[in-house]
């Protein structure tokens, strides 16, 4: 085989897959991207929408800002963007509720249509197929009666383990239930993430609990590849915090799936003077919950990428005590800012820090140990200022173009 030639497909795109795309093709492995909108800020839709009012016109890019994807030189990019259209109408004006869709729901069916596309329409000519969860199932099953070795991307925790994980939280937390509806998946869905890591030849993942889900799963540890995400050492920098007060930063889907009940309870147990505690993020809890501690911290629904440096470099601890994650890139980009971590084996902390240099790892759900490493934090400034360059120094050893290197090194072995 000398020049073998895989197709990527995502349905939206991201960090990890856009990164996935550069490996590949700097290999000279990569046929074609498929997604659903891939925007280019330098191509002929930018240019056009210059027609539009300025507030309109704004409120677009933002939208398609989110799904920039150029795709690298000299590799196709198939794009079949109106299921995505369709579905950001239906939710930004509120109309899948009056239609009778969920949220989830209307994102289940552009991952389908995008996938039995894939499977009748792009699998010509290839050696493999490098695709994610939930959007692979039918594209296997077509790829493998025709030889094409399949390859799976799954970047969070296998759903056996989160379902458990969650499903315990709203036990717990039943006023929260609301806000953890991926316990209640269809069957349909969960039988095609199940045909999905059958049917894959090889599986790559980001961190050891996203392993020890598999494992628990009954997947056999040959099968899978733990290549940690990289850090953006060149888009995020340390800068000089402008004011004297402790700041404890999260950054995310403001809900319980990452823990933020925990950490609510661990900061209005410790009251600590000229400290603020700043969430960044969509609010996921259910609706009026988190106003309750509107008083005691302060809440950001959301801030465009670009704008987020500013935000870690504002801070003197990222706090992320998540359940079920993958590997959260917020992790990665905070020590790219010199900014050290308080996080959990769940959001992948173990892989990416050491317990003590960089931050520290503590275990889910314990809200004292929370409150003590934030405490430790407030009365230490020198230490935790000692432990944000070493995360910085992390950062630079753990780049993107280590898991480029990684990830094809692995690749060409299943390959050749």
């Amino acid at each position: 085989m000398s020049s073998p030639r895989i197709s990527l497909i995502h349905p939206t795109g991201n960090p990890f897959a856009r990164n996935c795309a550069i490996a590949l093709s700097e290999a000279g492995l990569l046929k074609e991207i498929i997604t659903s909108i891939a925007f280019n800020p330098e191509g002929a839709l930018s240019s056009s929408l210059t027609l539009l009012p300025h507030t309109l016109r704004e409120s677009i890019l933002q939208e398609l800002g989110r799904r920039t994807w150029v795709p690298p030189v000299g590799v196709l990019m198939q794009t079949h963007p109106w299921r995505e259209i369709m579905r950001i109408l239906f939710v930004k004006t509120g109309l899948y509720r009056r239609f009778g869709f969920t949220y989830q729901g209307l994102a289940d069916w552009v991952y389908l249509a995008l996938d039995r596309h894939v499977a009748k329409h792009h699998l010509q000519d290839l050696d493999a197929v490098y695709a994610y969860e939930d959007g692979a199932a039918t594209t296997f099953q077509q790829a493998k009666q025709q030889g094409i070795l399949c390859l799976y991307d799954l970047p969070i925790a296998f759903y056996r383990t989160s379902h458990t994980l969650l499903s315990q939280e709203a036990e717990q937390f039943p006023q929260l239930a609301s806000a953890l509806q991926i316990t209640q998946e269809p069957d349909w869905k969960l039988e095609r993430k199940e045909q999905e890591i059958t049917l894959a030849d090889h599986i790559f993942i980001p961190s050891s609990f996203v392993k020890n889900s598999l494992l628990e799963a009954g997947v056999k540890q040959e099968k899978m590849s733990v290549i940690p995400f990289g850090a953006p050492i060149d888009y995020f920098q340390a800068s000089p915090k402008q004011d004297q007060g402790f700041r404890a930063l999260f950054v995310g889907r403001v809900g319980p799936r990452k823990g933020v009940h925990y950490l609510l309870q661990a900061w209005q147990k410790l009251r600590l003077p000229d400290a603020e505690l700043l969430l960044v993020g969509i609010n996921d809890f259910p609706e009026d919950w988190l106003e309750r501690y509107t008083d005691q911290v302060r809440y950001i629904s959301s801030v465009p990428h670009s704008l987020l440096n500013q935000y870690y470099s504002s801070a003197n601890v990222l706090v992320l005590p998540s359940l079920v994650e993958g590997l959260a890139l917020v992790q990665l980009e905070a020590m790219a800012c010199g900014i050290p971590l308080i996080t959990t084996p769940n959001a992948g902390g173990s892989d990416i820090i050491t317990d003590g240099v960089e931050g520290f790892v503590i275990p889910i759900r314990n809200v004292d140990v929370l409150k003590e490493k934030l405490e430790w934090c407030y009365s230490h400034p020198l230490e935790l200022a000692e432990m944000g360059d070493a995360a910085r120094r992390k950062a630079e050893q753990m780049t993107w173009d280590l898991y480029h290197q990684r990830l094809v090194n692995r690749i060409k072995d299943l390959l050749f």
